[in-house]
């Protein structure tokens, strides 16, 4: 049977079409199911917010808003009933209105689904009832209400008003259109349309044509979705992505246009930033999942580029949709600004945004059916939930009191800027101006970058010019709840006291750290802690510090010599728990001296591994062959060193004894 739906069915019923479009109807009963289609085939037809009406389903039940599957149909007499039953009555919608009416079948049932386009010759009115008076209907959400007071007012005010995305080009001709650009998109969205070998009738049924003096031409959206170059009729319909090095200079870095259909462009667009963004993942010790965060959330720029591209006009709007990059920010600009109703604080979050007509009805459904686009309302609220969960500060959403422009801005994450700034700190550093490169980082933190990076950076660099008062004072700045954020930079700090033979200042700043850190903060600070010797602080963030340590040479080595330490206290012990403590760090250490023996690194960590592995056997009571075997290794990668050979000798006498 041949389909007369723009999109599959299966993706009717998947979510696809925002659920204010979509009426389920479980069964059909003319006295009941009948009227209350009638008024929801006049809302859809009235189409208040320009989302271009909407579909009604019969034979399918909902529950929670979504189609309950598999579905229960409706056998051939009912699905004949309804179909005679609308056509009927429809007739007695104000002015006449007629659905597109089509049988798909899914689950192996049948289903009858009425697809109620926005209507060209809106207000409609509709019986409310058998018996009832005409009113006219609308859709609030996913309901079909009367439309009193406000609202009325403004469904009289779209009399006869077409969205410009749906109206006719007449500078154009069907030959504009391209159908393999149709048959895609009807691909995508699992259309049986995609079959229909003649390409006027495959536009007339996607309504994406319309008739004029006689023979058809194409609507504006068909152009700005099906042709090979929409911008040929609409200047402003292309985006232009300029990538600046600073906010100063103004200097540009690349610049790039993306043009053709606008779903086309939406995609390479999207592709292009996704491979410009930064990311960083960090293992957690214990733990299956990563912490990271990106530059930019994807979710985030996807929606801010896909509002841009659906809100704004195509009608008089030359400038193209414009995303700006910037070292610390994204801008998305879109002309003009928002429609009238749409005010600063229903953008912010602090009120809902009210239910005005949107500029564009169909670019947004085609979207939607895409799924580029989500239900209306949804964008903003996604932004803000993206940037919340990456880590990064809050989204801004601005216009001009004039609204001729729309700007979403994104700030990247702080890591990210700090990135950044880092770059040009060690571009100064190199060319020999210390000072400077260090002022750079103080303004950064001064200005508000307080990112573990900055932090890190600002201890190191101020130890490397002898000025550790600098480091504290902006370490005092940081609130104790996030020591384990900045676990890096007081580590480094500690170490800085070390070196400047402060033991006592150190450990007091290790003291400060969280019980439990991130892998790598839990390794620089075993590490810290070893040096002061705190064997057993020492040991327990290497355990912490987890799989990070077990493929780091150095990590492993000195977690190996940290254990050999630690069974120091066990010696003279007779008690049989600390002699079998002493016996397992002993083993433990040993298996992990084998394995750095294994790994790359210099012959001098080589060497000084067997030499401590020489000592291991030794302690164990292993066979003298192996205590002996150990030190020769030892000798021969350094050869130099006394302490080898001593050992060396010492093992030789006792196995030859």
């Amino acid at each position: 049977m041949k389909s007369y739906l723009p999109i599959g069915i299966a993706e009717l019923l998947s979510g696809a079409v925002e659920t204010a479009r979509i009426e389920l109807k479980a069964s059909w009963h003319p006295d009941t199911t009948g009227h209350q289609i009638l008024k929801t085939l006049c809302a859809f037809a009235n189409d208040l917010q320009n989302l271009n009406g909407g579909y009604v389903v019969l034979g399918v039940a909902e529950q929670g808003g979504v189609a309950v599957r598999p579905v229960q149909g409706l056998d051939e007499g009912a699905i004949d009933a309804a179909q005679k039953w609308v056509r009927g009555n429809c007739k007695r919608i104000e002015p006449g209105y007629m659905p597109v009416m089509d049988c798909p079948q899914i689950d192996e049932r049948r289903v009858l689904v009425l697809w109620a386009p926005a209507s060209d010759v809106r207000p409609h009115q509709a019986p409310d009832g058998p018996k009832g008076e005409r009113k006219y209907w609308i859709r609030v959400g996913s309901e079909t209400i009367e439309a009193r007071g406000e609202l009325l007012t403004s469904l009289m005010q779209q009399t006869a008003r077409v969205p410009f995305d749906d109206r006719r080009a007449l500078d154009a001709t069907n030959d504009d259109l391209r159908a393999s650009l149709v048959r895609e998109f009807l691909n995508d969205v699992r259309s049986d349309l995609r079959d229909e070998p003649n390409a006027d009738r495959l536009y007339s049924a996607m309504q994406i044509v319309t008739r004029n003096n006689g023979h058809t031409i194409p609507k504006n959206i068909g152009l700005l979705f099906f042709s090979d170059y929409p911008e040929r009729w609409y200047r402003g319909a292309r985006i232009e992505v300029v990538e600046f090095k600073d906010d100063a200079g103004g200097n540009t870095l690349t610049e790039h246009t993306f043009g053709g259909p606008l779903q086309q462009q939406l995609r390479q667009c999207l592709s292009w930033l996704e491979s410009m963004t930064a990311r960083h993942l960090e293992k957690q010790p214990h733990q299956p999942e990563t912490r990271g965060w990106v530059s930019f959330p994807q979710l985030a720029l996807r929606e801010a580029l896909v509002n841009a591209v659906y809100h704004r006009s195509y009608e008089d709007a030359v400038e193209p949709t414009k995303v700006y990059l910037y070292p610390d920010r994204v801008e998305v600009i879109s002309y003009p600004g928002p429609v009238p109703g749409i005010e600063p604080e229903h953008l912010s979050g602090e009120r809902p945004v009210p239910p005005v007509p949107a500029r564009n009805r169909r670019i947004g459904e085609l979207l939607k059916e895409l799924r580029l686009a989500e239900g209306r309302g949804t964008g903003l609220p996604k932004i803000r939930r993206s940037m919340r969960d990456n880590g990064s500060p809050a989204p801004t959403f601005d216009f001009d009191p004039q609204r001729t422009y729309f700007r979403a801005t994104l700030p990247a994450h702080p890591e990210y800027v700090t990135l950044n700034l880092l770059r040009d700190y060690a571009y100064k550093k190199a060319t020999g101006d210390p000072r400077q490169a260090l002022r750079l980082l103080e303004k950064a933190w001064i200005d508000g970058q307080r990112s573990p990076s900055l932090a890190l950076a600002l201890v190191r660099e101020s130890a490397e010019q002898g000025d550790l008062g600098t480091a504290e004072r902006f370490l005092r700045e940081i609130p104790e709840g996030d020591y384990g954020q900045f676990a890096g930079a007081l580590t480094a700090f500690a170490t800085a006291h070390a070196d400047a033979g402060n033991d006592d200042r150190a450990k007091a700043v290790l003291d400060k750290l969280p019980p439990l850190l991130a892998a790598q903060d839990a390794f620089d600070a075993a590490i810290a802690e070893r040096r002061l010797g705190r064997q057993d602080r020492a040991h327990r963030l290497f355990e912490r510090a987890g799989d990070l340590v077990l493929r780091d040479v150095r990590a492993l080595h000195e977690l190996a010599q940290t254990k050999m330490r630690l069974t120091h206290k066990l010696v003279r012990s007779t008690h049989p728990a600390d002699r079998e403590t002493r016996q397992r760090l002993l083993q433990e250490a040993a298996s992990y001296l084998e394995r750095v023996t294994q790994m790359d690194a210099p012959r001098t960590r080589h060497a000084w591994a067997w030499f401590d592995l020489g000592k291991v056997r030794q302690w164990l009571a292993r066979p003298q062959r192996e205590v002996v075997d150990a030190f020769e290794r030892a000798v021969g990668l350094r050869p130099e060193e006394s302490r080898f050979a001593s050992a060396l000798e010492a093992a030789r006498r006792k196995l030859k004894s």
